[in-house]
């Protein structure tokens, strides 16, 4: 794992954050939680990728198939 997917969490992270209080004081409370929930599947899906990256690389060292 580099530290690169931690920033690029962390900008994800950021970007929701700043459009979720743009779009929550132009009354835009939906449009927000949708925003939010944009960014929490992106970033699961980004965890998810490595966690199978991860089960992958530990079937192959101890030669399970």
């Amino acid at each position: 794992m580099s530290i690169d997917v931690i920033f690029k969490i962390a900008a994800i992270g950021i970007l929701v954050t700043v459009l979720n209080q743009i779009l929550i004081r132009s009354g835009r409370e939906e449009q927000a939680m949708m925003v939010t929930l944009a960014g929490v599947v992106v970033v699961l899906m980004m965890v998810i990728t490595m966690i199978n990256n991860l089960f992958t690389a530990v079937k192959s060292i101890f030669q399970l198939y």
